[in-house]
């Protein structure tokens, strides 16, 4: 029985980066041996076990084989004759595909080491193609690495999109990758590499609707200051709808619902849509304006959205105007929120006119604040 370092955890550490996990393949051992060491089995689709001290997980050395379509297919054999080569060759790139042993020697049979140093994200065989999901694990690693996809492996992405494949994945696993990919450094890179293979057509298409018209670059430059500035995911993501062409509403739920976006996510892109006309024009929107901005976002009831709707203009139009009424459309907010609705209400004769009461104070009150 030998137990090895796997996949992320040596690769990171060829590149000298912090390594957080570290994942274990056992090669020689049977789920009874590793019980018998005390080890707790946890795998539901193939034999994992936890280590009695560090808790990390054991994974017995294992090969696949495909049996149906999607990334679920697949027909495992684990047993003491599997060997860390054949484990190794289950992988989906080079630079995953290596093993730091017992005695720290790195064991590489595909290269990875090499591909590492060149920046190069290449997939370790044939067996890449059985498994769609590795198709968004090269686009969020070039996200990460800034790694260039071999002409090969660009290829057979191609070819694997064009067999209908990526029609098969699960539609949580897609966003969970997408996600992933989104708040890496390089974004910019998942999306091309998805476009380029044609992956982006089949699982986006309005976000390559978006990539194919003339913001291209607009988005790309709003991509990279939103890393600059750390804004989380779902910020990120509104940003897209900033340049979608006409009433992107529908075609962004349509978008949210296909990926299983969560709501938070969904939500801030379908108020984007619904508001960047009356954010691009709040420079010169006169009190009723930046009210209808307001009521619009639910900036009252949710002021935090608001700011994160706010946050993604920012980033998607980067220009002084857009500042500019940004910063009134918050001066907007704190004068309206300050009118006491109840202390309108009282005055008021009948409960039907109290909207309104509430209205026409907090109109006054932007007035005031905004000195117009």
């Amino acid at each position: 029985m030998q137990a090895y370092v796997v996949g992320g955890a040596v690769r990171d550490k060829l590149l000298g980066l912090p390594v957080v996990d570290r994942d274990w393949v056992v090669v020689g051992a049977t789920p009874e041996e590793m019980v018998a060491l005390g080890y707790t089995p946890v795998g539901r689709d193939f034999p994992v076990f936890l280590h009695p001290v560090t808790h990390e997980e054991h994974a017995l050395a294992r090969t696949e084989r495909k049996s149906g379509r999607g990334y679920k297919g697949f027909t495992v054999y684990a047993a003491p004759d599997v060997t860390l080569e054949e484990d190794l060759a289950r992988r989906d790139l080079t630079i995953n595909a290596m093993a730091l042993g017992p005695d720290g020697k790195i064991v590489d049979p595909f290269g990875g080491e090499a591909d590492l140093r060149a920046g190069v994200l290449r997939h370790v065989g044939e067996a890449f193609h059985e498994d769609p999901v590795r198709i968004l694990r090269v686009g969020r690693f070039a996200a990460r690495f800034q790694f260039r996809v071999s002409e090969e492996t660009m290829r057979l992405m191609t070819s694997m999109v064009g067999a209908g494949e990526v029609d098969h994945l699960v539609a949580e696993r897609v966003w969970q990758e997408f996600e992933r990919g989104l708040s890496e450094p390089h974004p910019k890179e998942m999306l091309l590499v998805l476009e380029k293979c044609g992956a982006l057509a089949h699982l986006a298409p309005e976000l390559q609707a978006i990539l194919a018209g003339a913001s291209r670059e607009a988005v790309f430059e709003a991509l990279a200051r939103a890393v600059h500035e750390k804004c989380p995911t779902h910020v990120r993501f509104a940003t897209f709808a900033w340049f979608a062409a006409g009433s992107c509403e529908a075609g962004f739920n349509a978008l949210c619902k296909r990926m299983r976006a969560p709501n938070d996510v969904h939500e801030l892109a379908v108020l984007v849509c619904r508001c960047r006309a009356d954010i691009a024009g709040s420079t010169q929107a006169d009190a009723a304006g930046l009210l209808r901005l307001l009521k619009q976002s639910d900036a009252f009831r949710r002021r935090a959205r608001f700011e994160e709707l706010l946050w993604a203009a920012q980033v998607a139009a980067s220009s002084l105007l857009v500042d500019a009424g940004i910063a009134r459309a918050r001066v907007a907010l704190g004068a309206a929120a300050a009118i006491d609705g109840g202390a309108v209400a009282a005055t008021t004769r009948t409960a039907a006119e109290i909207p309104a009461a509430i209205d026409a104070a907090r109109l006054e009150a932007i007035r005031k604040a905004l000195g117009t």
